[in-house]
């Protein structure tokens, strides 16, 4: 089932996107930053556990990112991360948003979603913020996806 995040989940939303982070796959986040932005993050919950997350970060007035998108590894390939990133999209359209973006190295599944690859120049500045506290910036290696809604 998949669900806005409540406080509670901040520490499972953690534990999930980091287990990607120390692999290198996506940032790390602070519990701070995630309770900070907990109204952002949509989680999917398996007898009452969290097994997937994603958060859709508003970044300019039509544009946004899907953010975070983590699910257990061992519950790959079920669809999880694709009903998370339909829900973050959902939520775009409800409030205004005309396209999404993501940073990935997943680019099948995000073309799969009707993602297109994009030069991340092409992207205002402002989405760089976040990527100054990545160990690869500015040699950024993730390619840059959207999809208009």
């Amino acid at each position: 089932m998949v669900r806005n995040a409540k406080m509670q989940d901040a520490k499972a939303i953690q534990q999930l996107v980091n287990s990607y982070a120390k692999d290198g796959l996506m940032l790390t986040l602070s519990i701070n930053e995630i309770y900070e932005n907990i109204l952002k993050f949509l989680v999917y919950e398996e007898e009452d556990r969290v097994i997937g997350c994603c958060a859709l970060y508003p970044s300019w007035e039509d544009l946004a990112e899907i953010r975070s998108l983590a699910v257990e590894k061992n519950v790959h390939k079920r669809g999880i991360g694709r009903l998370l990133v339909e829900k973050c999209i959902e939520k775009a359209r409800e409030i205004g948003i005309k396209k999404v973006f993501a940073l990935t190295y997943q680019v099948e599944f995000f073309k799969k979603l009707g993602f297109e690859v994009v030069d991340k120049n092409d992207l205002p500045k402002k989405i760089w913020s976040d990527c100054l506290k990545c160990c690869k910036f500015p040699d950024c290696d993730e390619f840059a996806m959207i999809k208009e809604i």
